[in-house]
């Protein structure tokens, strides 16, 4: 017990410290920009990235709202059981298996990637994301329905499960053939490392 209020009372201060700054995701824009036009967004053509959501832009086009949300449903129980259909297929998928390199080739910049579809549904990950449908966050409504050129960084984070202070930046992916949007990507950088 004394342990756990000792390590309580080291993280409080981590965050008050770092909060006494006045530390926030705008504080960080310049680098995080620079950090996703220089190492991400030159991987955000690749065939595999462009060839799984136009994909599943195709296999989800015709979904209902009651069927994205049976979906999301299976998602959360899968996720807090340790796996399933839904989330095991995802997780096994070839984009997730290359954001997952990337995540690891990043040495702890980045804590998580994810990519959606243009309904907001995950496509890949580097890790398992609390729910499937992200159609109803910031993360994708400042993103791909904004167009091709979206961008946005939220707000500076202490992330629970990385044991760090991340932003999360988002942004629209396009088809390069034709300067579409086709769905948009996440990824949560840990700002201490930037």
């Amino acid at each position: 017990m004394i342990g756990r209020v000792v390590k309580i009372t080291a993280m409080a201060a981590v965050v008050m410290g770092f909060t006494s700054f006045g530390a926030s995701a705008n504080d960080y824009a310049p680098q995080i920009t620079k950090m996703f036009n220089e190492q991400v967004k030159p991987w955000l053509s690749d065939p595999v990235v462009v060839d799984a959501i136009k994909a599943q832009n195709t296999k989800t086009a015709s979904l209902s709202d009651a069927d994205i949300d049976k979906l999301d449903k299976q998602w959360r129980a899968e996720a807090k059981g340790g796996g399933g259909p839904l989330v095991n297929e995802l997780l096994g998928n070839a984009l997730s298996k290359f954001l997952a390199g990337k995540k690891a080739a990043a040495n702890g910049v980045y804590s998580e990637l994810f990519v959606m579809d243009a309904k907001g549904l995950n496509v890949g990950q580097s890790d398992v994301t609390s729910d499937y449908m992200q159609g109803d966050e910031g993360k994708w409504q400042k993103t791909y329905p904004v167009g091709p050129d979206a961008m946005f960084i939220d707000e500076v984070e202490f992330d629970e499960s990385s044991k760090a202070f991340q932003s999360q930046v988002s942004a629209t992916i396009v088809d390069p053939a034709t300067g579409k949007p086709i769905g948009a990507i996440t990824i949560g950088m840990n700002v201490e490392k930037l």
